[in-house]
This record gives C-alpha cells, structure tokens and sequence, in this order.
C-alpha cells in the first residue's frame, strides 16, 4: 500500500496538484503492478523560503538512505 508524498514549492494550481497526483499514481501502479486503490498521494505546499529547512536539511541530507534520485541543486 504505497503512499506517496510530495513536496513542493507553493503556488501551484489544485489542477496541476491534481494532475502530478494522478501521473505519480501512474507510475506507482504501472512500476509496482498495483491497482489503484492501492496508492495514495499527498502534496504539501512549502514556501520556498523554508525549503533548506523543513525539506532539503531533513528529507534529503538527513536521510540519504531513502534517496534515489538526487537533487542537482544546493540551497545552503
């Protein structure tokens, strides 16, 4: 039962939220051979001025373990 959670600058319209939702659902399924009730997806708004600090420093640095695709950019 895979969730997915993406996050990402705010300013986004809920369409494109909406339709990022429906193309990581997409992936998951197709990828895992999953149905689609088996995945779910949350987005959440970050101001890009608290980027380095609620997303880069924790999710990304703090956690290499759990990356597999790495960011091409450094915000500190």
């Amino acid at each position: 039962m895979p969730h997915v959670i993406v996050k990402l600058y705010s300013g986004r319209s809920e369409q494109q939220k909406a339709l990022l939702a429906d193309a990581v659902t997409c992936a998951v399924t197709d990828t895992l051979k999953l149905g689609e009730e088996s995945v779910s997806v949350a987005i959440e708004d970050v101001k890009p001025k608290d980027w380095a600090e609620r997303v880069f420093g924790p999710d990304i640095l703090g956690k290499p373990e759990t990356i597999y695709k790495k960011p091409g950019y450094d915000p500190l």
